[in-house]
């Protein structure tokens, strides 16, 4: 018996079963393949019916936010050329002569800026086109421009540069010194190449120095998110207002962003675009933080201020009156908190201005007038360290061993106990002890002379020289 036509008859059987399936199958459901809310012309409810109106409010801030501001910020390309470093062979005489000269190598890198006119002047980071070859920069309707470098500034880490455009969208300048703790602060900028993100968060402090990230630093610390790209671009308030230009990042922890404050930002940008350069002011003196030690010491209440511990001579100081051993409190009203604080305020007070400055000298305060340089006529001073010898003998009461610097101008410290008091205190071999209470040591029978006079429990105040750097020491003698 042939089994093909049973074979065929039980496949048109599967067909049909197929057939049945699949037209049940074509039906429409009654139930639906997802759920559309009703304030979409869909049948569902939200989940959260009613959302806070402050939180709808805010919301909505940040959106407005976003569409007036992001206009004006620009994405910035840069390409340069960097030495390539050959370690195998680069102290090879014969290298060049091989290869042709040094080797070089094309560096891209990407970074944010803000238009602060309508004719294309463009504020950044000094660390975003510095040494660049080319300079591009692509605005938020995606339009791309050439640009040029107007001038940089690497000590507060700004620059300027400009493309040739009219009628640009641009942003407005706010008041950084208003900021607190606590309120928002909005970043834009193109981190990682993403444009025009936006990221919230707070001011988490202001005032922060001694970053080591600039020589003037204030810098506004933000958890606003700040990534590589975010360099340059502009952080806001609530209002849209540029308070700060994003600059650095704590790489080892996450929510740790800096912003350099406009107010400090708008001095320096506006001269770069007057005159390409920076000048600032110079008062002729090196300074060191007030110590609590030091502060009781020369009978401050606070330690606060800058210390003076020398005067350049010639210099707008030394013609003002101020001396060696003033802790200076004040410039123009404002308190002096360190010497950071004190530098920025000389540096932006003006080149030819007169600044009156208050002192605290023999306990007493003193308001002084001085008429500030400009720092770039200041002198370089260059002192070569002195070789010193290690001396034979016992160690003083500071656990010191001196011996005569020669000059006359001083004690050289040729040893140091490793648990005496000076060794606690700073004080290092090779310092030049230059005074002790404010009376000069020219050589080592002066200085035991007025080191004797000192009894125990009592406080010394130490002036020392160390290279070109005069420093002030406090101790107490147990």
């Amino acid at each position: 018996m042939n089994p093909f036509p049973r074979i065929s008859l039980f496949l048109i059987a599967v067909s049909s079963l197929c057939v049945v399936a699949l037209g049940g199958c074509s039906g429409k459901s009654d139930t639906p393949l997802y759920l559309e809310s009703n304030r979409k012309a869909g049948e569902a409810e939200a989940p959260v019916k009613d959302v806070p109106g402050d939180i709808l409010a805010t919301q909505k801030a940040f959106s407005t936010i976003s569409k007036k501001v992001t206009p004006a910020v620009v994405n910035i390309s840069t390409v340069s050329r960097k030495k390539v470093i050959q370690p195998l062979f680069e102290a090879n005489p014969f290298f060049e002569d091989f290869f042709g000269g040094p080797q070089t190598r094309r560096d891209k890198s990407l970074g944010s800026g803000f238009l602060i006119s309508k004719d294309g002047y463009i504020v950044t980071n000094d660390h975003v086109v510095r040494d660049a070859e080319s300079i591009q920069v692509k605005l938020s309707n995606d339009k791309v421009y050439e640009a040029k470098f107007v001038g940089g500034d690497h000590k507060s880490d700004i620059a300027v540069i400009k493309i040739n455009a009219a009628d640009l969208p641009t942003v407005v300048l706010g008041d950084s010194d208003k900021l607190e703790a606590g309120q928002w602060a909005i970043a834009i900028g193109n981190p990682f190449g993403l444009d025009r993100t936006m990221t919230v968060g707070v001011i988490s402090a202001t005032g922060r120095s001694n970053m080591g990230i600039e020589t003037y630093e204030n810098f506004i610390q933000t958890d606003a998110s700040i990534n590589p790209g975010n360099s340059g671009g502009p952080l806001l308030n609530v209002y849209g207002e540029v308070v700060g230009i994003n600059t650095a990042i704590v790489a080892a922890g996450q929510g740790i962003g800096f912003a350099i404050p406009v107010n400090m930002a708008k001095p320096i940008f506006s001269q770069l675009i007057q005159k390409g350069s920076v000048s600032r002011g110079y008062m002729g003196v090196t300074i060191q933080p007030v110590t609590e030690e030091l502060a009781q010491s020369f009978g401050l209440k606070q330690a606060k201020g800058a210390l003076v511990n020398n005067v350049i001579k010639g210099g707008p100081a030394a013609r003002a009156g101020l001396r060696q051993g003033d802790i200076i409190t004040a410039l123009n009203g404002s308190e002096i908190k360190d010497p950071a604080h004190l530098q920025r305020l000389v540096a932006d007070a003006g080149v030819g201005k007169v600044a009156k400055i208050t002192v605290f000298r023999d306990g007493r305060a003193l308001e002084l007038s001085i008429t500030l340089a400009n720092a770039e006529t200041a002198p370089k001073r260059q002192r070569a360290e002195e070789g010193v010898q290690q001396g034979e003998g016992e160690a003083d009461l500071l656990g010191l061993l001196v011996e005569n610097a020669g000059d006359g101008d001083g004690v050289v410290v040729a040893d140091v106990a490793r648990d005496g008091i000076a060794a606690e205190a700073g004080i290092r071999r090779g310092d030049v002890i230059m005074s002790v209470n404010r009376k000069r040591t020219p050589n080592t029978a002066e200085y035991a002379r007025v080191l004797g006079q000192a009894g125990r429990g009592s406080r010394l105040i130490i002036l020392a020289r160390r290279g070109d750097a005069s420093i002030y020491f406090a101790l107490r003698l147990k």
